[in-house]
């Protein structure tokens, strides 16, 4: 009867010395035992993750401006001593439009994790 968790074959994979060297890196960081059992590792339960990073620059775009019409706000509450009721459903609104792409966002992190 052969044992299936035996490992007698070998998985040859090139790799530059820079490669290499990042490779090293991440193994000594893992507190791992083993070379074969961090890749092992990063095979199986690793990811792969693609970043729209236009995605990601359109919500920092939407948080800065968000930041600017607050700060505004702040500002004309400081100098007329006055909160107005439009400027707090303004702030409201302008969370709203961040808190569903973040949310999704979060999702998308979450799923991540096994």
């Amino acid at each position: 009867m052969k044992d299936e968790n035996k490992r007698d074959l070998y998985l040859k994979v090139r790799v530059s010395q820079a490669e290499m060297d990042a490779i090293k890196r991440k193994f000594a960081n893992s507190g791992m035992n083993t070379l074969s059992g961090f890749v092992r590792a990063m095979i199986f339960e690793g990811y792969i993750v693609h970043i729209d990073e236009n995605e990601l620059k359109r919500l920092n775009v939407l948080a800065n401006n968000i930041a600017n019409n607050i700060n505004q706000i702040a500002h004309r509450v400081n100098v007329t001593n006055k909160v107005y009721k439009e400027d707090i459903e303004d702030i409201k609104s302008l969370a709203d439009k961040l808190i569903q792409p973040l949310l999704f966002l979060q999702s998308k992190c979450l799923q991540l994790r096994h």
